[in-house]
């Protein structure tokens, strides 16, 4: 390879540059947090803080399933509307392009997808938060 032609490798550099300060930076702030801090223990400070309240109950108590539940029905229908929205403002799009029905037909049957899965959980009562 004569000096004047580029590596392939050469459009990488500034990744590697970021990935190697990024690097540097997660090493170096403990580092210097560790030797420039004050360590002053107290038993003010080293006691549990729980939004001004004392603590009540074992740290080690474990999450209701429901919590989960609620947290992944979220992202599912949050990425619903991830794709439907880029699909909404390109209908006028796909409509003239030949594709209206179509689009609108296998938009409907995600969201009936979707639908036929939330019925199936409140059925199932995955959504009563009343009962324990």
């Amino acid at each position: 390879m004569s000096p004047t032609e580029a590596s392939p490798l050469a459009p990488y550099i500034p990744i590697a540059v970021t990935l190697l300060l990024a690097g540097v930076m997660a090493a170096a702030i403990p580092l210097v947090a560790g030797f420039l801090g004050s360590s002053n223990p107290s038993p003010t400070k080293l006691s549990t803080f729980e939004c001004g309240s004392v603590p009540s109950g074992s740290p080690w108590q474990r999450f209701p399933v429901k919590f989960y539940v609620v947290a992944i029905l979220f992202i599912v229908f949050d990425i619903e509307a991830v794709f439907i929205y880029p699909w909404a403002v390109n209908f006028q799009t796909f409509h003239a392009a030949g594709f209206g029905w179509f689009a609108y037909t296998v938009m409907a049957i995600f969201a009936a997808t979707l639908l036929v899965g939330l019925a199936y959980i409140w059925k199932k009562g995955a959504l009563d938060w009343e009962e324990d």
